[in-house]
């Protein structure tokens, strides 16, 4: 699971069609990740998801999404879709820009014994 926190700073038009499948519906926003140097990400909503999340300009929020990439035409497009989104979350920030949920911080290396380096160098 994937999930970036941060500021939403623009929300675009919702665009819709019709496919072979039926009608469909999609809304894009765009979120800043915190950091030495802020990141910006293009998130699409689709279909009910739209009216569920009801994003805002200026909300901090936590993006749950999935990233997909397909080819077309000898060309590859990415997809990063939401499937859920939790309003209110604080951007937490570790030293060096990472986006990180505060609770989660740990040092992996902080437990780990130099005697137990099974590496050949």
């Amino acid at each position: 699971m994937i999930e970036l926190t941060g500021k939403v700073v623009q929300v675009l038009e919702e665009i819709s069609g019709e496919s072979s499948r039926g009608p469909w519906r999609k809304k894009s926003f765009v979120l800043e990740l915190p950091g030495e140097y802020p990141k910006k990400v293009c998130i699409d909503m689709w279909g009910d998801n739209i009216d569920q999340f009801d994003v805002k300009d200026g909300e901090d929020l936590k993006a749950s999404i999935d990233i997909e990439s397909r080819e077309y035409n000898g060309k590859w497009f990415t997809n990063v879709k939401a499937w859920r989104v939790d309003k209110g979350a604080s951007p937490a920030q570790k030293p060096g820009g990472t986006n990180v949920p505060a609770d989660t911080e740990e040092d992996p290396y902080a437990q780990m014994d130099p005697q137990d380096d099974d590496l050949p160098f």
